[in-house]
Parts: C-alpha cells; sequence; structure tokens
C-alpha cells in the first residue's frame, strides 16, 4: 500500500493567526497517527508563518511514525534536520518567499540546484536520514537527481492535479507514468505530492508504477474542517488502496 505522510502546516497556520498554543500541532498530529497515517510532513520556512522549528522538535519527540521535514537547505534548515535527525528529508528549490511549492529543481549547469547539493545529500545520509528530492516529471533532471545520490525523488504532481477533471488527463498523466519507471530503473524510490486530494489519488496511484508515499496537507485539512480529521485521514487511505 501506499503511505500517506499527512502534512500539518495548515495546523500550525490556523494557530499562528491568534497565537498561543490552540490547535496543537503535536496533538493534531498524534490524531492522524491513531487514523492510521503512516507519516507526518512538516515544512519549516525562515519566516516560521507556519511550522516553527519549535514544533519540529516536539513533533520528533512525540511521534512513533515517520517524521519528513521538506525545506530549502539553508544552513539553518540544515542544521535543525541534522539536530532532529526525522526519517526522511525532503529538498525543495523554493525561495524564502514563496507561498508554497511550485517546481521541482533544476539539476542542469546553471540550475537552481547544480551547485553544492550533492555534497548536501551526502551530509543528510551521514546523519542516517533519507533524502528526497522535488521533481518535475522530467527524465533528464531526475536521472541528474539519481547520479547526485539522493535515495529518493517527490514528483510535483500540480499539473496532474489540474488535468485531473479535465479531457488532458491522461495525456498529462503520461510523463508522471514515465519518470516513475525511468527512476525506478535507476534506483530512486517515488514519492508525490502537491494538490492530490482523495478524488485524484486512486486514478495517480493506478498510474504511477513503484509509488511509496504522498505528502498531502492542504486538501486534507481542508476536508477536514467538514468531515472530522479522523475520518478524512481514514478515507484518504482507502483512497490509496
Amino acid at each position: 500500500m501506499v503511505r500517506l505522510s499527512v502534512n500539518v502546516n495548515k495546523i500550525a497556520t490556523l494557530r499562528n493567526a491568534r497565537g498561543g498554543t490552540n490547535p496543537s500541532v503535536v496533538d493534531a498530529a498524534r490524531v492522524c497517527v491513531d487514523a492510521g497515517a503512516h507519516g507526518i510532513t512538516v515544512h519549516p520556512r525562515p519566516d516560521e508563518r507556519h511550522i516553527r522549528y519549535r514544533d519540529v522538535h516536539d513533533l520528533a519527540a512525540a511521534l512513533t511514525v515517520e517524521l519528513n521535514i521538506e525545506g530549502y537547505p539553508s544552513p539553518e534548515f540544515l542544521d535543525l534536520v541534522c539536530d532532529v535527525r526525522p526519517a526522511q528529508c525532503t529538498l525543495v528549490p523554493d525561495p524564502p518567499d514563496v507561498l508554497t511549492s511550485n517546481a521541482g529543481w533544476d539539476l542542469r549547469d546553471g540550475g537552481n540546484g547544480a551547485t553544492g547539493l550533492g555534497d548536501v545529500l551526502a551530509r543528510l545520509k551521514s546523519a542516517g536520514i533519507r533524502t528526497s528530492l522535488f521533481m518535475d516529471p522530467d527524465t533528464d533532471q531526475i536521472a541528474r537527481a539519481a547520479a547526485l545520490g539522493t535515495d529518493r525523488i517527490e514528483l510535483y504532481t500540480m499539473d496532474y492535479a489540474e488535468a485531473f477533471p479535465t479531457e488532458a488527463r491522461d495525456q498529462v498523466t503520461e510523463p508522471y507514468r514515465r519518470a516513475a519507471v525511468f527512476a525506478g530503473e535507476h534506483g530512486l524510490g517515488i514519492n508525490a505530492g502537491h494538490d492530490l486530494d482523495v478524488h485524484n489519488l486512486p486514478y495517480l496511484v493506478a498510474n504511477l508504477p513503484g509509488l511509496l508515499e504522498v505528502s498531502i496537507g492542504h486538501a486534507l485539512i481542508a476536508d477536514a474542517l467538514y468531515q472530522g480529521l479522523a475520518p478524512t485521514v481514514a478515507a484518504y487511505l482507502v483512497a490509496l488502496r
């Protein structure tokens, strides 16, 4: 079964809008785990506008499932990750002020990940942390990711999600399928994330050979406003099957 990692950033966004500690990020994560989630994802940003560095430490101390920390590999971020030592670190090429992740790494010469990323991956792996790079479904870029030594890639699925309810669904999904096959042939584990929801998950799972894990936050937390957090996690697990 494809594993579900719930991104709890939006819980922190709600808390920070009012200040204080309510709702609790740790308590929300525990509800997700008790409902069957296989992991928890957080994406601390430099301005701490949602997840704070303190949250990362608190979650690491409280969780009994895998913690996945996403972020841009700044010195401060890498120090945090190496201190916490989560199961997985997903590196994204986000500039500090971006609203949400909106592109994969460009690993060509002169691209946004061409310099130093291999050393970053080596540092994380030496700390016993599984590594993943946020990637577009581009086989040339995925080959470069494999050469850098990452353990996994996370396919950026916004294009798929936008095309899913349209006649372009199959056409847009095909590059993702090819990318998944290619990644598997090059020894990479395959994760996926961005704009995934309970409706578009089953088709994605059926068309991404070797898919190991999805990371879902915004849609799942939005659904939970209507259905409750535990029932929503259960519904997503059904969609993954």
